[in-house]
Formats: structure tokens, C-alpha cells, sequence
């Protein structure tokens, strides 16, 4: 069985992670050009300052889509390439340099999806309080007018931030992604509001600026909670617990405190509670921006946690088992996670699901016989596909996939050790070479899902 006609097929990248050209055509720093240049914050010292030198070579990347009969490309626009102050003077070198993708993109028959804010947030904006500023949110909307009137005579779809659970939780509670903060529980319950008004002036920017009919999503990555077995207890138990705001999860990795205040308006009761007066002024209008309308549901999804009442009727998450299957960056493998990321999903916000990012690392390398064998890749989408397949089988309106990613790229704090590319990249020589997952997904794409 295969999916609907309209089912959109992609791969994705992020700017920071492929565009290197850090410094060319008046880009500004950002946060992750100062977070790489601290001694111990990514592995060996790596750095996106040339990553896959996408910025020089797009031309070449986007024949290698094409090839591989991409439907649709995932991107995102760096806000200090645009706007290296983060707000004010715009530098017209990258608006050319994006204004040139969109073009090649559509000469090539591929869909633009691109990200408004994938982590590269501008260094200047930062040093007025980055996201704890509330005037964040207005910077965004300045940044997204901006695009909007640049690129919506070409751009129909947009979304508007990438996983913002990690770069609130990674960014300003752990300190192990950029801007490398530590913030109190009251410092990051205002930093997730801002984020979201931000999510929301956008959409609005969106759907009153934009000059064709578009369409609009955020992605998060939800923390995907399945149950351990089929019984009806546990399936209950699991839609549960991802729709609480749990101790551990609080507020940050929490779905429904990101979530139901962009479709239903409204932060969730359980963590108001948890929040207390720790809880940021919001203003009269914020909920309402907040709640823009989506035309989505999208996420990202590599993992999932199982869970099942014990003997006693008490929850209990299962522990990893000896020997179960990981990915190389030690992710366990377990391909109905995608079942009910989109089915759990699907039930409570009743928008059509986009699996914005899904892939694996691997230990790939250039064989004696010039090509890349990736067989655990393979499969590894092959049974995540059939699951999320199944989903649609049992009434959920499945609307696109996205692999990450089109290629090898900097990998944020694990700099360039891990490999979720469809295409290799020689980082010495910048040399492309498509793997054998990029070609049999080039099948998949061709028989819309039929040869899975």
C-alpha cells in the first residue's frame, strides 16, 4: 500500500550545519560561531565555519536532489546572514544567496520548505538578552516580515521554529549547545514564552504578508512516550504520560506546555500548577498570537520511550535492554515510535502530521569500490516508513516526510563524528558521493512508498 497522492517527500539540512561562509557576504555571528570557539564545547574543536561549503556549492547539491528525485527540501534561512545586527540593516548578499536556492530549487522541480530559526540565533541580539528580551518576539517578527516580502512570491510553505524544546533545554538549562546557559526555572518558563509568542507573531506575519496561499507549521520534537505492549491499559498509561507535564520533563521537554498553547490557546493546567508564580507576565493578546492557526502538525522523531504498569499497577519506564539496537550516536532503535508519535499526536490536536526530521547515524565511509554501503540506514527508514505507513492505515492524515538529512554536516556538539547523510561528504575535499540509502530512497520516493 502506498501513501496518498499528495504525500510531500523530502530530506532536510539546517544553515549552520551545511552553508559554512561564516563570514562572507556581511553575515553577522551568531550564537554557535562564539559557542564553537570555547574549548571543550564540541568534539575536537569542530566548528561550522566551512561545514559542507553549501553556500559556494548549492548549485551542485541541488542537481544531487534532483537526482535523487527529492520532492521537497527542507532548509532554513540564517537570521545573522540576512540581518547581521538581527534587526535593522539587511545584507543583501544573503538575501541573494537564498533568493538563488529558491530559484534552483524550483528550476529543479523541488518544493521550498524552508525554517524561519534553526538554532543560529544572532550573537548581537543575544548580548540584549537573546530570547529573556521581550522584545524577542518582535525582533522575530521583523526577521520573518523580511523574508516574507523577499520570498513568499515563490514560498508557499513555511515553518516557523526547529525543535525548540532543544535549543531551551540544550541551550539555557545544560549549557551544551549554544548560547551555553544555565537559567532558573523562572528565567526559563520566560525564555519558552517568548519563544512561542515569537512562533506566533511569525505565523501571523505569515498569513497577513504573504503574497501566495500558504502553508504553516512548527516543528517541535515531542518526546515520544509508547507503550510497552498492545493492551489497552498501557496504550492509555502512554497516552497519558506524553500529554503531562511530568517531574522530569518540566518545563522543558514537556509536549503539551510547547503545544497546547499553539493549538488550543492555552498553557496547560498540571503545569500552570508545577509553574506557580514563577509564570511570566503574558500579556492580554499573547495566547491568541500564540494560537495563530497551523496548517500542521509536524515533528521531529529519531527515539521513543516505553512504558507499562508494573505487577503492583505502578508506571514504570523500561530501562534499555542489554544488546537492544542503537543507532551510532547510541539512540535504541524502535520503529513503532513513529506509530504513536503520529497517532498520539494526530488524536489530540486533529491536524495532518509532517515528520519534519527522521534518520539515523551511521558509521559510513567511502568503500574500495567508490561508493557508500549503508545497509543498517535502509532498514532502519524501512521500518520506520512501514510504522508510520500503519498510522495512516488506522486514520491519520499523514501529509509529508522528511529524511534528515540530505547530507553528511556539522552535527552541533558532536561536530562531525556522526553521519545521518543520504550523501557522504569529504570534509577534506568537500567531494560528494550518494549513498546507497540515498539511492534506494530515490526508489521509495518513485513508488510512493509502494516497495517498502
Amino acid at each position: 500500500m502506498s501513501f496518498s497522492k499528495d504525500f510531500i517527500w523530502g530530506s532536510a539540512a539546517a544553515s549552520y550545519q551545511i552553508e559554512g561562509a561564516w563570514n562572507e557576504g556581511g553575515k553577522g555571528l551568531s550564537v554557535w560561531d562564539l559557542f564553537c570557539e570555547k574549548e571543550g564545547n564540541v568534539y575536537r574543536g569542530h566548528d561550522g565555519k566551512i561545514a559542507c561549503d553549501h553556500y559556494h556549492r548549492f548549485k551542485d547539491d541541488v542537481q544531487i536532489m534532483k537526482e535523487l528525485g527529492i520532492k521537497s527540501y527542507r532548509f532554513s534561512f540564517s537570521w545573522p546572514r540576512v540581518l547581521p545586527q538581527g534587526t535593522g540593516r539587511v545584507a543583501t548578499a544573503g538575501i541573494d544567496f537564498y533568493s538563488a536556492l529558491v530559484d534552483e530549487l524550483l528550476e529543479a522541480g523541488i518544493t521550498p520548505f524552508p525554517t524561519l530559526f534553526h538554532w543560529d540565533y544572532p550573537y548581537e541580539l543575544f548580548c540584549k538578552g537573546g530570547w529573556l528580551n521581550n522584545d524577542s518576539s518582535d525582533w522575530f517578527s521583523e526577521y520573518t516580515a523580511l523574508l516574507v516580502d523577499k520570498f513568499s512570491d515563490r514560498i508557499e510553505h513555511w515553518f516557523t521554529l526547529n525543535e525548540p524544546q532543544v535549543f531551551v533545554t540544550l541551550g539555557h538549562i545544560n549549557a551544551t549547545h549554544a548560547p551555553g546557559l544555565e537559567l532558573r526555572k523562572r528565567e526559563v518558563l520566560r525564555v519558552i514564552h517568548n519563544v512561542l509568542l515569537s512562533h506566533g507573531k511569525a505565523a501571523k506575519t505569515i498569513r497577513q504578508n504573504s503574497k501566495r496561499d500558504t502553508k504553516i507549521g512548527m516543528v517541535p520534537v515531542c518526546r515520544i512516550i509508547v507503550p510497552a505492549d498492545d493492551s489497552e491499559h498501557n496504550i492509555g498509561l502512554a497516552r497519558k504520560e506524553m500529554f503531562t507535564c511530568g517531574d522530569l520533563d518540566f518545563p522543558g521537554w514537556s509536549n503539551t506546555w510547547w503545544l497546547d498553547p499553539v493549538f488550543f490557546g492555552k498553557y496547560p493546567e498540571d503545569g500552570l500548577e508545577r509553574a506557580g508564580d514563577l509564570m511570566p507576565q503574558i500579556g492580554p493578546d499573547d495566547m491568541e498570537i500564540i494560537s495563530t492557526p497551523l496548517d500542521y502538525c509536524a515533528t521531529n522523531h529519531y527515539h521513543c520511550v516505553k512504558v507499562r504498569r508494573d505487577q503492583h499497577g505502578n508506571k514504570e519506564y523500561l530501562k534499555p535492554q542489554i544488546g537492544e539496537p542503537l543507532t551510532a550516536i547510541s539512540w535504541p532503535v524502535y520503529p513503532q515510535g513513529m506509530y504513536w508519535a503520529a497517532k498520539f499526536l494526530y488524536e489530540r490536536y486533529k491536524k495532518p502530521i509532517i515528520i519534519a526530521e527522521n534518520g539515523m547515524s551511521n558509521r559510513d565511509w567511502v568503500h574500495g569500490d567508490g561508493k557508500v554501503h549503508d545497509p543498517q540506514r535502509i532498514d532502519y527508514v524501512r521500518q520506520f516508513l512501514k510504522e508510520y505507513r500503519r498510522a495512516a492505515d488506522d486514520g491519520v492524515d499523514l501529509a509529508g516526510y522528511f529524511y534528515w538529512s540530505i547530507m553528511d554536516n556539522f552535527e552541533w556538539a558532536e561536530g562531525y563524528k556522526e553521519r545521518f547523510g543520504l550523501v557522504h561528504v569529504d570534509y577534506q575535499t568537500q567531494k560528494r558521493t550518494v549513498k546507497d540509502s540515498g539511492l534506494w530512497y530515490r526508489d521509495v520516493i518513485a513508488q510512493n512508498g509502494e516497495n517498502l
